[in-house]
């Protein structure tokens, strides 16, 4: 699968925006020219050479601070996306094969969660738990968790009467076997669109939240605050915001790239764009001219 995305376009834009992004969360607080919780007198600076991005309303580097806040941003889609994955795909398998009661509990289960707004509830555990990043994404991501439930369940259902799963369930194959040998298989290719798509959800969910101010506390630098507090200065900065909310944009839209590149190159859509692709080799191999001296 990774072969075929990398094929298209959009997959390797996809691929080397979002590493890019991995970069800066990785190694962007190295990065940071300067002391990004450092403040001077030099307020709302323009952009010169010693501030790429200017200064904020507190003298501190924008530029570093955006470097150093990248591994918040990274890190909370993160954890939203991978406790949503546990928390959604892996009881949506389980409810095909372990009951109606359990079909039962777990569709209602994810009901209940479509239903609650992610950010009021958020903000609900973070005042019972404490103001953290943690606590905040990994709420979020069992509030999406429905999303990964419900397609890991279609998929499974998809596959759950095929022959081969039949046949391997009466020979005496464990359900946590035949989910690993076949069904997983079928499952893995909607689920990764699924995580893809969950990662620039994260993306927005952690931006909005730092945005009011919420699982980071100040100063600590997020993309989300950077914006927030840009806002306030705009008759001072008009451009000021542009560079946070760019980052955010282009995140969120190269996660949606991949997801739709995966859905490209997977199931139905994936045999018949590799069918396309050997068919447009075996013309291109039956046009090419025979070399020199061929029919001696």
């Amino acid at each position: 699968m990774v072969r075929r995305v990398l094929s298209l376009t959009s997959g390797r834009i996809a691929v080397v925006i979002l590493a890019v992004i991995a970069l800066l969360a990785v190694f962007g607080p190295w990065l940071a020219p300067q002391d990004p919780l450092a403040t001077s007198d030099n307020t709302l600076a323009a952009a010169s050479g010693a501030h790429w991005l200017g200064t904020d309303y507190l003298g501190r580097d924008v530029f570093s601070r955006l470097l150093d806040g990248s591994r918040v941003s990274v890190l909370g889609s993160l954890e939203v996306a991978l406790m949503a994955l546990v928390v959604g795909a892996i009881p949506g398998i389980l409810s095909v094969y372990l009951g109606r009661v359990f079909e039962w509990l777990t569709l209602r289960l994810a009901d209940t969660l479509v239903a609650l707004p992610f950010l009021l509830f958020a903000v609900a555990v973070i005042a019972l738990l404490g103001n953290g990043i943690n606590q905040a994404m990994l709420v979020t991501g069992a509030l999406v968790s429905p999303l990964f439930y419900r397609v890991a369940r279609a998929a499974t259902l998809a596959v759950a009467r095929s022959q081969y799963v039949e046949a391997a369930l009466i020979s005496g194959a464990s359900i946590g076997w035949v989910v690993r040998r076949h069904v997983w298989v079928k499952v893995l290719p909607p689920i990764a669109v699924a995580l893809a798509q969950t990662v620039g959800v994260g993306f927005v969910i952690v931006s909005s939240l730092t945005f009011l101010g919420i699982g980071v506390q100040p100063p600590a630098p997020t993309w989300g605050g950077l914006l927030a507090s840009d806002l306030g200065y705009l008759s001072h900065q008009p451009w000021a915001p542009l560079a946070p909310a760019l980052l955010i944009m282009v995140t969120v839209w190269a996660s949606n790239l991949l997801a739709d590149a995966i859905r490209d190159v997977s199931g139905e859509a994936g045999r018949a764009f590799v069918n396309n692709r050997k068919a447009r080799a075996n013309r291109l191999d039956k046009d090419r001219p025979a070399p020199a001296g061929g029919d001696r």
